[in-house]
């Protein structure tokens, strides 16, 4: 069988991910890697042997590699653009989150996949933890009842060890917000056990971050799912020193849940009308990027979809309407907190 070919724009501790998980596999084959960055270009060019390196998007393009797969792990800012120049070549996608920026930016990503027939991946690898799927069954079993009140908490913590001066994170151009960078893993979360959310209500503040990010590090927002029952997040970047907790509480008519830890992955609370308490798999260690860390380490299984997909033997995980919608969500929360602020 021929392997599938796969090119990674943005070798920084995500890219690298993505190489690894895509050289890795036996039914796929990594073809190139970009990056503007001429010590990242060499490093890569040590790391594998034989695989072209680039310093543009656009010189990959005009490239006469073949690209089944291109695989967008730049800044935030950057990720719809270069969607919809990836998919004017005629090659699939998997965008890092997020999809975009702006609703609008997401819509453009998904009209220019149907005009060329293209697949477009949306990372979202904390649906497959555990927990995350554990939590998924007993929601769409209605093990819970009707759902009354759903708590999601993210508390963790990035400091000047993360916002360096010069770089992307910290502007709202490139990065764009906590919410998008640091918690729509968990946004995602609550989007895909619950659906969409209205008459929200939100303020935010920049507790410790003041010169070095160009938007609030902190958060409160409440709401109502469309589906029924109320919903909050509290969030915040200015924990001291390292993460604390990532947590959603979920209760219902039938009973109540509380699955925690630093990246949301530990069963802590369990009590459901005659169900008992389950034993979880141990989850993947969180991405380590040396001063800080991340979500899951699931990268590998959103690889694994793609090529199931491409290959016939599966459907996509998370869709584009999927990360689009993610995208939106948090739009409304920002334009909340403004009209608040």
């Amino acid at each position: 069988m021929t392997k599938i070919s796969f090119a990674v724009i943005g070798y920084g501790h995500i890219g690298k991910k993505h190489a690894i998980m895509v050289s890795g596999s036996q039914e796929s084959q990594l073809v190139a890697i970009v990056d503007v960055d001429a010590a990242k270009r060499e490093e890569a060019q040590k790391a594998y042997d034989g695989v072209e390196v680039f310093e543009s998007i656009e010189q990959l393009l005009a490239s006469e590699l073949p690209l089944d797969v291109v695989n967008i792990c730049t800044p935030n800012g950057y990720h719809a653009t270069q969607a919809i120049k990836v998919l004017e070549h005629k090659a699939h996608v998997v965008i890092e989150k997020p999809m975009g920026l702006t609703r609008q930016e997401c819509e453009d990503v998904i009209f220019k996949s149907l005009q060329v027939s293209r697949h477009v991946f949306c990372v979202k690898q904390n649906r497959y933890s555990p927990s995350s799927k554990w939590l998924k069954d007993v929601v769409e079993d209605k093990l819970l009842g009707n759902i009354n009140m759903v708590q999601l908490s993210c508390f963790w913590n990035r400091d000047a060890r993360y916002y360096k001066p010069g770089g992307w994170k910290g502007t709202k151009q490139l990065d764009g917000g906590v919410l998008f960078t640091q918690f729509s893993h968990f946004v995602d979360i609550m989007y895909w056990l619950f659906g969409d959310i209205q008459n929200i209500v939100a303020m935010s503040t920049n507790f410790n971050h003041k010169g070095a990010t160009e938007f609030d590090d902190s958060g409160l927002v409440q709401f109502e799912f469309v589906n029924g029952g109320f919903g909050s997040i509290n969030y915040s970047t200015s924990i001291w020193n390292k993460n604390f907790e990532s947590s959603i509480i979920v209760i219902g008519e039938k009973g109540t849940v509380k699955v925690s830890g630093q990246y949301m992955d530990q069963l802590e609370y369990c009590d459901i009308d005659g169900y008992e308490m389950p034993k979880l798999d141990p989850s993947n260690p969180p991405n380590d990027y040396g001063d800080y860390k991340g979500s899951a380490a699931n990268h590998h299984y959103v690889i694994e979809n793609v090529i199931d997909v491409l290959t016939g033997k599966s459907q996509i995980s998370t869709n584009a309407l999927e990360g689009m919608k993610v995208v939106e969500m948090i739009e409304r929360i920002h334009r909340k907190q403004r009209q608040m602020g």
